[in-house]
C-alpha cells in the first residue's frame, strides 16, 4: 500500500522539476513511511512512498522492465498476482522481484492497458510507456483505491491524495458550488467531481489516457451481468457463495506482515472472523464505540462475537468530548468532507490496530451486495406498490408525508410513485428535494449547470444492466458510487493517514461479479434484508448473532446532540452568523432547519451534520493558508 504521485508537461514539453515531484511526495509521505522513490524522463516525473506489505525487500518504485521501456507506480494490492505471473512466465516474461507491480509492468508489455482486466484486486496506478510516451492512469473496478488529477491544455498532475496536487501546482483551489450542492445532497461528491474546482477523481472502472497532446477518460470495466440461466437452487448458491469467500479470504490474507480484523457487533466483519480462523487463530481484532451510555453500541456485540471465535480482541470506548475533539484532524485527513459519524469511528480503530498490525480486513460491502439498507426495502417491493390502485396509495402516502421527524419514510413515499428508474434512483440517494436545497444558497452562487454524478453514473452504466432486475440495477449503482464515493473513500484516506493497509474481502472480483448475476430473490426474501448472506452466515455463527439490530455507528449520538438544548462546539458553528459556509449558503434557511430538527418537527440530522463537516473543512482549509 503506498502513496503515488506524479506531473506531465505533455502539451509545452518541458522538463518536470525534480524538486516539484519530491514537495507532491512528501505531501503523502503519511501513505508510505518505508521507501520513497521518483522517476523523471524529460516532461513526465513520477513520485511514489511505501508502506512495504508484500517482498518487502524488493518492492521499489517507480519501477520498470529491464529495457526500461515501461514504468509504474501502483497503490494497492493485487490479489491473483502470483497466478498472473505464472502465465506471464508461459509467455517468455521473466521477473526480478517477487512484488505484485513487477505482474503489473510486464502484463502490460503483454496485453496493453487490458492488463487492467486482468488484475483481481485494488489499485490506483500509473504506467507510462516510454516508446509512444504515453501516460495511463486507471482506477480499481469498485474504487477501493483513489486518484485524482488536474489537467489544462498543457498539462497534467495526478495522485492519491488531493494534497499531491496542490503541492504540485503550488495554487490555492476553490470550492466549486455546484459539487457543494451535490455533496449536501448526498453526503459527499459524487465522482468524477471534488469539492473543488478543476480537481477530479477517476471513477472506479475508469482510466485516463494521455498521448499525442491528447486527454481521454474511457470505462475499461466493462463487466455486464446476466441473471443465471439456468436458475440455481437456494442450496446451490448459498454453497457456492461460500467457496467463493473462503478463496477471497485466503487471497486477501496474503501478506509478509501481521494482519487483524476490524471489528464490528454485526454479521458482516463476524463472518469474515469466522473465515479466518480456517486460515489461522488467535487474530487480532479491533472495535471502537460508545460504551453503555448510548443503546446502540456495538462493543458487547463485537466482544461476544471475539470471544465466540477466540480472537485477541482490543476494544476502543470514546465519549463526546474525543469526538468533537477529533473531529478537524479526521476531516483535514478526508480532503474532501464526507458526512458520516463513523469516520471518528474508523480514525479510532485504525490508529489503535496499527499499534499491533499493517494489515486489517474490513466488513464493508455486503450491504450494497445483498440488500442491506432500508432503501433497498422500496427497490425491491416498489414494483407492488405502483401496482396498487390509487384510492389505496394516495391516503398512505398522505399519512406518510405528515409522519414527524422521519424524512427516510417521507422521501420514500415520495420516490416509490415516480415513474422512471432514473427518478427513483435519484431520490432514493438524496437527502433532500432539489427545491428545499437550492433554497439553502446564496443567490451569487452559480447553481444554473449542476450535473447529478448519480445520474450521470446511471446513464452511463445502463448498457451494462439490460440483464438484471431493478433492484440489481440499483446495487450496481450503488456499488460504483456510494460506495467507492463515501465509505471506500474514507477508509483508504483515514487507514493510510495511520500507516496502516484496509482490505475489502467481500469486494473481490469473483465474488461481486457473482453476486451481480443472482436475482432479487436471494438479496431480500420475505422482507428479510441480505437472505442468502444470512443463510451462509448461520453455517459459522449463532442465531443470535444473525439477528442482531443492525446499526449505523454514531447517528444516535449525533441527533441526540442536536435535539440538545445544551450549545456544543458543533451547534455553534450553525448558528454563529461569522461561520465560513454562510458565504455559501442562507444563514436564516439553516436556521430554520435546525429549529424544526430541535423541536422534532422534522429530523434533518444527517444534513445538518453535513453542514458541520463542511464549517470544519473550510476552516481547515483557512488555517492551511
Amino acid at each position: 500500500m503506498c502513496g503515488i504521485c506524479g506531473q506531465y508537461n505533455f502539451g509545452t514539453k518541458r522538463p518536470v522539476s525534480r524538486a516539484d515531484i519530491e514537495r507532491m511526495t512528501r505531501s503523502i509521505a503519511h501513505r508510505g513511511p518505508d521507501d520513497e522513490g521518483l522517476f523523471l524522463s524529460d516532461c513526465l516525473g513520477l513520485g511514489f512512498c511505501r508502506l512495504s506489505i508484500i517482498d518487502l525487500e524488493g518492492g521499489h518504485q517507480p519501477m520498470s522492465d529491464v529495457e526500461r521501456t515501461v514504468w509504474v507506480v501502483f497503490n494497492g494490492e493485487i490479489y491473483n498476482f502470483l497466478e498472473l505471473r505464472t502465465e506471464l512466465e508461459n509467455f517468455g516474461h521473466r521477473f526480478r522481484t517477487s512484488s505484485d507491480t513487477e505482474v503489473i509492468i510486464h502484463g502490460y508489455k503483454q496485453w496493453g492497458t487490458d492488463v487492467l482486466n486482468h488484475l483481481n484486486g485494488m489499485f490506483g496506478l500509473a504506467i507510462w510507456d516510454e516508446g509512444k510516451k504515453r501516460l495511463t492512469l486507471a482506477r480499481d473496478r469498485y474504487g477501493i483505491k483513489m486518484l485524482y488529477y488536474y489537467r489544462d491544455s498543457e498539462k497534467l498532475y495526478f495522485g492519491s491524495e488531493i494534497r499531491a496536487i496542490s503541492a504540485g501546482r503550488k495554487q490555492k483551489e476553490t470550492v466549486d458550488p455546484s459539487s457543494l450542492y451535490l455533496f449536501l445532497k448526498h453526503r459527499f461528491t459524487p465522482s468524477p467531481k471534488t469539492i473543488f474546482h478543476n480537481i477530479k477523481k477517476l471513477a472506479p472502472g475508469t482510466m485516463l489516457t494521455c498521448e499525442d497532446g491528447k486527454v481521454e477518460i474511457a470505462r475499461w470495466y466493462q463487466y455486464k451481468p446476466a441473471l443465471f440461466d439456468p436458475p440455481k437452487s437456494d442450496a446451490q448458491v448459498r454453497d457456492e457463495l461460500l467457496e467463493l469467500y473462503k478463496q477471497s479470504i485466503k487471497r486477501h490474507l496474503l501478506s509478509d506482515v501481521p494482519v487483524g480484523l476490524l471489528l464490528s457487533g454485526g454479521v458482516d466483519s463476524g463472518m469474515l472472523l469466522a473465515l479466518m480462523n480456517l486460515f489461522g487463530s488467535n487474530w487480532p481484532t479491533y472495535t471502537v464505540g460508545f460504551g453503555s451510555t448510548f443503546s446502540d453500541d456495538e462493543l458487547k456485540d463485537a466482544i461476544k462475537t471475539a470471544d465466540y471465535f477466540s480472537s485477541r480482541h482490543t476494544s476502543v470506548q470514546l465519549d463526546k468530548a474525543q469526538f468533537e475533539e477529533a473531529l478537524p484532524t479526521v476531516v483535514a485527513t478526508l480532503e474532501e468532507p464526507i458526512a458520516s459519524a463513523s469516520i471518528i469511528a474508523m480514525h479510532f480503530v485504525c490508529k489503535r490496530a496499527r499499534q499491533d498490525v499493517k494489515v486489517a480486513l474490513v466488513g464493508q460491502g455486503p450491504d450494497e451486495l445483498f440488500g442491506g439498507y432500508r432503501r433497498h426495502l422500496g427497490i425491491r417491493y416498489g414494483s407492488l406498490w405502483r401496482m396498487m390502485p390509487s384510492f389505496m396509495r394516495n391516503p398512505a402516502r398522505v399519512a406518510a408525508m405528515h409522519v414527524p421527524r422521519n424524512e427516510a419514510i417521507k422521501r420514500a413515499a415520495y420516490s416509490l410513485d415516480l415513474g422512471t428508474e432514473e427518478e427513483r434512483f435519484r431520490e432514493v440517494l438524496s437527502l433532500l428535494p432539489d427545491e428545499h436545497l437550492a433554497g439553502l444558497f446564496q443567490e451569487d452562487q452559480n447553481l444554473q449547470e449542476v450535473d447529478d454524478g448519480m445520474v450521470s453514473e446511471w446513464q452511463d452504466l445502463q448498457p451494462l444492466m439490460e440483464g438484471v432486475d431493478e433492484l440489481g440495477r440499483f446495487q450496481f449503482i450503488e456499488m460504483r458510487s456510494t460506495l467507492a464515493d463515501e465509505l471506500l473513500m474514507y477508509a483508504d484516506k483515514i487507514s493510510m493517514a495511520h500507516g496502516l493497509e484496509v482490505r475489502v474481502p467481500y469486494l473481490d472480483r469473483e465474488l461481486v461479479e457473482y453476486v451481480e448475476r443472482l436475482p432479487a430473490k436471494f438479496k431480500i426474501r420475505y422482507a428479510q434484508s441480505k437472505w442468502i448472506h444470512r443463510k451462509v452466515c448461520n453455517q459459522f455463527m449463532p442465531a443470535e448473532f444473525i439477528r442482531r439490530k443492525k446499526r449505523g455507528f454514531a447517528v444516535n449520538v449525533t441527533d441526540g446532540w442536536f435535539q440538545s438544548s445544551l450549545y456544543t462546539r458543533m451547534e455553534e458553528s450553525l448558528m454563529d452568523p461569522s461561520s465560513l459556509m454562510y458565504q455559501h449558503l442562507r444563514y436564516s434557511k439553516v436556521q430554520e432547519m435546525l429549529r424544526e430538527h430541535q423541536t422534532r418537527r422534522e429530523d434533518f440530522h444527517k444534513v445538518l451534520f453535513s453542514l458541520i463537516l463542511f464549517e470544519q473543512w473550510l476552516r481547515n482549509c483557512s488555517n492551511a493558508e
